[in-house]
């Protein structure tokens, strides 16, 4: 390696130089000269700490020039394993002397710009860990030797003896400051003695760690190692030096904070019994990391930072002197606060956002789209200037400070060791640097130059006047909602908290309220989830830092009941309308089916399963729903989504099914099952109300049964094995149910199988099948089972229809199926809003399309409007006919898209609200509603024309059997 003199590429001005030229002349002569010479003496010269750390280890120093200082380091590090004496006076000097080399050590090679800022804290914090090691384990020896630790021999040294040291702050990021308190949590595992044994057990664990305590932070001859603060332990004013882990669990559970859930960021179990530290860590993710956002967080976050800058002042460019780089405005906190409270909002549901490392967290936070990358990148550099400055800061004395002198001379005395010699230019690049931080951050925070303002109460003016003048035309019904909502009644306002929270956010609520497109639907939808909800504070709490999400669920609850509904019964929903790919477009089914799948195989237990699948889809679903009713998803995108959510359930939940039928019957005989899609789902339209229209295909081969501890014939073990799927799909469990199943156009309908062999498939749609049979086969596509096995139904379908390209029976059996259908839904052919079934509606153009894709052999799959633009190259529609029939189709799609998002069931919009009315004309980029059915009324008139000339109905045409009259 090479030696560390010829690695140096840097070195201070000495402050001092007769000071630093005075250290030199008594140091061994290869550190007297060259690169290595000026940088001891520049050091030597500008930090009096550094001077006595040369002159007393000088000589153990210039053995190691050549060495390099990685080796010489891990020699430190090497010289404090355990070495099973237990002597622990010999111990404590051991500590001192090995950290006052590595300190020296580590501040050259720092000074000297060998090392960079994340190697210089990474060496600190491995001396930390390696002095808490040595200090630990000698401890326990001596604690098991002297039989303190009940039912323990020492054996149990290997293992830590259960006792925990877990690192917190810096320590725990493995960031050390140079000069750095370490903070501890010091815990016991409870499990590892006899109830009966438990308070000896404690008090032994308390005097152990009152003795690292003091093998770390005693000042004594030698020096000290470390000074160790264990304040961040569960109510330290009230609890022992060390607390059972079942005890610190219950604290965090009942009765945790937020600058603790932000504390264990950084949490890491670093010394002692590793194993169990790092499982009790992981029993805490659920506190750490809230599943759901939490922008409660924000308002803790925000009192921290103020009562920071109430005691510390403002900032401002002309008090750098006695500036505290570390808490004062535009310093390290609030660049930590910045990340951190990010973290905390969004890692419950991006693990890859939980950085202990501040940059490292920046920089997760950018990739993320959760933080511009100019921002993190201005961040990232400001912290590692910020660092570097509070470790020179700290070298000048070896102390645990952040502030700039107030002194002229002290403060040249910190610009030297920073390499600065223009005193004046140098203050005012920290100054430039900390009014860029603060500028940042201060917009996210929220101004804070004042003492905060006394909550306003609500607003006395708000009358029944005031409401009706607002826009409520039933001001005395939204009088006495708002007066339940200020009462306190509600769950979610019962609290002090909540009540003061929504006491700053009501004027901003009833402004939103009054802008909805119908405010009395809105208030009363708005009421209505406030009425789910358990408590208010996250909900309050996420609206106060996202005003735009306001408007946006007061639009959800005047326009979408179904959507309303969703959010009243699960809040968390809001968590996704914050995430930075809400409004991106949906991704293909492999991406989304692989992500739920990741998600699956974390959970073991089945019926936990289907509950995770659903709970995903309804995510999913909520996302695609509010995408279509602001207008941002076309009826194409739409559609697409939903069959996309669909189809990841479907792949995702076959293995698993498939595993757990497997369990009792045994793989399956033969080649397995292939399931395919019909209707809306074969063709990606559908729906956020829509079935899913499944057909299950097998091939047994020569299997004559499956090989399980319940063996079964495949006739008998593929129409179970559809039977298990289709449950795992409908079957309602503690989150309901998936989607409904529809498998009425398997061969033969009702009365046949569940699940059909291929040959049964091929025979049956060679000899047997109808045309309406085939016309529901354009829209089959294979969504799982075996690639091969799909290859080969795939083939199969497409064959079938070829058969049947240029076929006249099938424009004569759709004529007929036509009239059938216009005849069972007569009544609803003059309403333009029943838009399945009206005159020129989907269903209509829908058939059309099908019937024209089977006439001209255009394969599966196919959606209507691809159907439409390839029967005009076929030249069975002309470029009008299909422009017309697409323009009916997109806008008929796009409303039923709109319809079914916004209601369960079927909705006249003419008897809804307002609201609704407006999202329609929204989605739809029509003028208002007026001009929207008169725009939809002309194109269902002028499709049902052009329907009516191609599928016109045959006289006298009977309903036959088409394979029949094939003979």
């Amino acid at each position: 390696m090479t030696g560390l003199s010829d690695r140096i590429a840097t070195a201070p001005p000495p402050f001092d130089p007769a000071r630093g030229q005075d250290v030199a002349r008594c140091l061994p002569e290869a550190l007297r000269t060259g690169p290595l010479g000026e940088l001891v003496t520049g050091t030597a010269g500008s930090s009096p700490y550094l001077a006595r750390l040369l002159e007393r280890h000088g000589g153990w120093l210039a053995d190691r020039v050549q060495s390099g200082a990685e080796d010489a380091f891990a020699a430190l590090l090497k010289s404090l394993d355990h070495d099973g004496t237990a002597d622990l006076a010999a111990t404590a000097k051991t500590l001192r002397l090995t950290k006052g080399r590595a300190a020296l050590l580590i501040a050259l090679a720092d000074l000297g710009g060998v090392w960079d800022l994340p190697t210089v804290t990474n060496a600190l914090s491995d001396l930390a860990d390696r002095a808490m090691a040595r200090a630990v384990a000698d401890l326990l020896a001596d604690a098991l030797r002297r039989r303190l630790l009940p039912g323990l021999d020492e054996d149990a040294l290997a293992s830590g003896a259960g006792y925990c040291v877990i690192a917190m702050g810096k320590l725990g990021a493995r960031e050390l400051n140079y000069s750095s308190d370490i903070d501890l949590i010091c815990l016991f595992d409870q499990d590892r003695f006899d109830p009966a044994d438990f308070a000896a057990a404690k008090a032994g664990f308390i005097r152990i760690t009152r003795g690292l305590v003091q093998l770390l932070s005693e000042q004594t001859a030698e020096g000290y190692v470390f000074r160790t603060d264990l304040r961040l332990r569960p109510s330290p004013s009230t609890t022992p030096v060390c607390l059972a882990l079942e005890a610190a669990e219950r604290y965090y559970e009942g009765h945790g904070r937020t600058w603790e859930r932000a504390a264990h960021i950084k949490a890491r179990a670093a010394a002692g019994d590793i194993a169990a530290g790092s499982a009790y860590l992981t029993g805490l993710t659920p506190f750490v990391w809230r599943r759901y956002l939490d922008f409660a967080a924000i308002e803790d976050t925000q009192g921290m930072l103020l009562k920071i800058r109430q005691k510390k002042g403002r900032f401002t460019a002309d008090r750098i002197p006695g500036h505290d780089v570390k808490l004062d405005p535009g310093g390290i906190r609030e660049i930590e606060f910045f990340a951190q409270t990010r973290q905390l909002i969004m890692g419950g549901r991006n693990p890859d956002l939980r950085k202990a490392r501040t940059c490292a967290a920046l920089a997760a936070l950018a990739r993320a789209d959760l933080v511009e990358e100019e921002t993190a990148s201005l961040l990232t550099d400001a912290y590692r200037a910020h660092r570097t400055l509070e470790h020179r800061l700290q070298m000048i004395e070896d102390a645990q400070t952040q502030t700039i002198p107030s002194s002229a001379e002290a403060r040249a005395r910190v610009a030297h060791l920073c390499g600065w010699t223009d005193c004046a230019a140098w203050e005012q690049d920290i100054a430039d640097r900390l009014a860029a931080v603060h500028r940042l951050t201060e917009a996210f925070f929220g101004p804070t130059k004042t003492a905060p303002r006394p909550r306003p109460d609500p607003d006395p003016d708000l009358d029944e006047a005031a409401l009706a003048d607002g826009g409520f035309g039933r001001p005395g019904d939204a009088h006495r909602v708002i007066e339940r909502w200020r009462s306190g009644r509600l769950p979610a306002l019962r609290t002090a908290r909540a009540q003061n929270l929504y006491r700053k956010l009501e004027p901003r609520v009833i402004a939103e309220l009054a802008r909805a497109a119908h405010p009395d639907d809105a208030i009363a939808a708005f009421d209505r989830f406030l009425g789910g909800l358990p408590a208010g504070v996250q909900v309050f709490s996420l609206f106060t830092a996202n005003p735009h999400l306001l408007e946006l669920v007061v639009g959800i609850f005047a326009a979408a009941p179904r959507l309303a509904d969703h959010l009243g019964r699960r809040p968390q929903a809001l968590d996704a309308l914050l995430g930075p790919d809400f409004f991106d477009p949906f991704r293909n089914h492999g991406t989304m089916g692989a992500e739920l799948a990741q998600a699956l195989a974390a959970e073991p237990d089945y019926e936990r399963q289907l509950d995770l699948t659903r709970r995903w889809a309804r995510e999913q679903s909520f996302r695609a729903g509010v995408l279509a009713l602001r207008g941002i998803a076309d009826e194409v995108e739409t559609g697409t989504a939903f069959s996309l959510i669909a189809e990841a359930c479907l792949t995702a939940l076959y293995p698993r099914v498939l595993a757990e039928f497997a369990r009792r019957h045994g793989p399956p005989p033969g080649r397995g099952l292939a399931v395919v899609a019909m209707g809306k789902l074969g063709t990606r339209e559908m729906t956020a109300t829509s079935d899913l229209d499944l057909i299950t295909i097998y091939d047994a081969g020569a299997a004559e049964a499956s090989d399980g501890p319940r063996p079964l014939p495949p006739a008998t073990y593929y129409p179970r094995l559809t039977q298990a799927l289709v449950a795992a799909v409908t079957a309602p469990t503690a989150e309901g149910r998936l989607y409904e199943v529809d498998m009425r156009l398997r061969p033969s309908g009702r009365q046949g199988p569940v699940a059909v062999s291929l040959a049964t498939f091929e025979r049956y749609q060679r000899e047997r099948a109808w045309v309406w049979e085939h016309l529901a086969l354009t829209r089959a596509r294979v969504v799982a089972g075996p690639a091969d096995l799909a290859a080969q139904v795939s083939a199969e379908i497409a064959r079938a229809l070829a058969r049947r390209a240029g076929d006249p029976e099938v424009a004569e059996a759709a004529a007929e199926m036509r009239y059938k259908l216009i005849e069972a839904h007569r009544a609803e052919r003059g309403d333009p809003w029943s838009l399945k079934h009206a005159a020129g509606g989907l269903m209509e153009i829908e058939f059309l399309a099908q019937t024209g894709a089977l006439l001209q052999g255009l394969g599966t799959a196919q959606p209507a409007r691809a159907s439409l633009a390839a029967l005009v190259d076929r030249g069975w529609l002309s470029r009008a006919q299909a422009e017309t029939l697409s323009h009916g189709l997109s806008l008929q799609s796009r409303l039923q898209q709109v319809l079914r998002v916004a209601h369960d069931g079927a909705s006249d919009p003419r008897q809804a609200g307002e609201g609704l009315r407006a999202a329609l004309a929204t989605a739809t980029g029509a003028r208002n509603f007026d001009a929207l059915e008169a725009t939809l009324t002309g194109l269902q008139h002028r499709a049902a024309g052009i329907i009516e000339r191609r599928l016109a109905q045959p006289s006298g045409i009977s309903r036959t059997d088409p394979a029949q009259k094939r003979g």
